[in-house]
């Protein structure tokens, strides 16, 4: 046991050591931008976070426990946790989000990538605060402990363990065999995306700060901004076309990305999820944008498509820009993004929700099973990819899809609490769960969370990590059978 724990501290003192460094960006700025408050902060938060992470990877260094699959779930669950709070302490230390569950929520929103917001005017705080909230998103979006374990096979910890609680999918690509190469090959795709929208951006007429900040909020699929008005505070369509074309890549299974060099191109589009994905982006933007034109009496018919799109895009992958005031458009439009909540992005990929290939695979359960109603002799196997699904992948999949429509309602009766309308609970819930960011009513694309509790926060916050780990990362750990090892493997 005592092995065990240590070994799990030698991590979290990876972790730490790494988020130290990450904030040695922040710090940089807040001393360019004379930003003494920020730079204090930062300052306090690094020193703390190396001489802690040092300790730790100095004292439990000789350690190494072989960790059984289970043990994942709770370093996962752990280190996000922490992350979260450490990510918080300049927040509160820096006196520009002083309450705890504010200051939480806002590191929470960052690291798994949702982009909800207490703050009722960002364009107020320090650079450096802002640059640190966003990015945040960069190294939430493909998991910390991912980015950890790619990098530590030379420590002794098995990384496959440890990810395997935090990818995401219904089954484990191939590619994943050998798990430190292919999480390395894959920051490869993510770092070059990063770059190639930094200067895409910066040709589009932003300054460098901009750029990064908003490929940060593109590539993670955060969506958190430094202007009140998000994406549109640009009024820019070049800008707004490059980040919805970056988002819609950010949200595709980077496994794909990252077989381009083995297989060529036509790996992604000959992908069943990849096909989904793109069938529902067109199909809901142009309903959406059409119903807008009509609605309006067939005016700017250009305008509506490219906010449509936009829209469609932001939501669909789980960023959150926003280039227009969805909530004001007619309740078919509102519902159709609403639904497009609970799919998300591809597996695999920075974004949330249920994910399209668990959606793709629920669907051709509904179809086979009203097949089987017609004729009940039928063998009518569910495939992907021409490959047959088990029926213990069907089952699991099922399985997660019913959770979590269960951790959503639970999540919104808690959230009623606050005796706000049902479209804001329901929404924010949602959001939350779905790591999108903004909802509606109260909790809409020009709005935010601060009129919500501390307690309703804190259920934001925990919704947000519960959803970024897939669900039963988190849940787990509340089943007795999870702390008996003689039930567990």
């Amino acid at each position: 046991m005592f092995q065990k724990i240590g070994t799990v501290l030698k991590l979290e003192g990876i972790m730490l050591l790494i988020l130290g460094a990450s904030m040695s960006v922040p710090l940089l700025i807040a001393l360019i931008n004379s930003e003494t408050s920020a730079a204090r902060a930062f300052a306090i938060v690094i020193f703390l976070c190396i001489f802690t992470g040092f300790i730790l990877r100095r004292f439990f260094n000789s350690f190494r426990y072989k960790f059984k699959g289970r043990d994942g779930f709770f370093i996962v669950a752990v280190s996000w946790f922490t992350a979260s709070v450490v990510g918080a302490s300049p927040f509160m230390i820096s006196g520009e989000i002083p309450g705890f569950f504010d200051a939480f929520f806002e590191s929470v929103s960052g690291f798994s990538t949702t982009g909800s917001s207490i703050l009722t005017d960002v364009e107020v705080l320090p650079r450096s605060i802002l640059f640190w909230r966003s990015f945040t998103h960069w190294l939430g979006g493909m998991g910390i402990i991912v980015f950890i374990t790619a990098l530590i096979p030379a420590f002794g910890i098995n990384g496959q363990i440890v990810a395997s609680a935090e990818t995401t999918g219904p089954t484990k690509n191939k590619i994943l065999a050998k798990f430190s190469d292919s999480s390395k090959g894959v920051y490869y795709v993510y770092i070059i995306m990063t770059g190639a929208e930094t200067l895409l951006l910066m040709l589009g007429g932003l300054p460098i700060y901009d750029a990064l900040i908003h490929t940060f909020g593109t590539v993670g699929t955060g969506g958190l901004s430094i202007y009140n008005a998000s994406i549109g505070h640009y009024n820019n369509v070049y800008v707004e076309i490059v980040v919805a074309v970056f988002m819609f890549l950010a949200a595709i299974n980077f496994n794909l990305f990252y077989m381009v060099k083995k297989r060529g191109v036509l790996q992604i589009f000959k992908d069943e999820e990849t096909k989904f994905y793109t069938t529902v982006t067109i199909s809901a933007g142009l309903l959406i944008a059409v119903y807008n034109f009509i609605s309006d009496s067939f005016s700017q018919f250009g305008e509506k498509l490219l906010n449509s799109f936009f829209q469609v895009i932001s939501i669909l992958t789980t960023t959150g820009y926003a280039t227009d005031d969805y909530d004001v458009w007619p309740t078919f439009s509102k519902m159709v993004l609403f639904t497009l909540f609970f799919i998300g992005g591809c597996s695999s990929s920075t974004a949330g929700g249920i994910k399209g290939v668990r959606v793709l695979i629920g669907l051709k359960i509904i179809r086979r099973s009203i097949s089987l109603k017609i004729h009940p002799s039928r063998i009518t196997p569910i495939t992907l990819n021409e490959s047959e699904l088990s029926s213990g992948t069907a089952i699991k999949i099922s399985n997660f899809i019913f959770t979590y429509l269960f951790v959503f309602f639970a999540g919104t009766v808690l959230l009623s609490l606050n005796g706000f309308d049902l479209m804001t609970n329901v929404s924010a819930a949602a959001s939350c769960l779905g790591n999108i960011g903004p909802g509606f009513n109260l909790v809409g694309p020009t709005m935010n969370f601060s009129m919500f509790s501390w307690f309703s926060k804190f259920v934001c916050s925990i919704l947000m990590i519960i959803g970024r780990l897939e669900l039963y990362t988190v849940l787990v750990l509340f089943s007795k059978y999870y702390w008996n090892p003689n039930r567990t493997r």
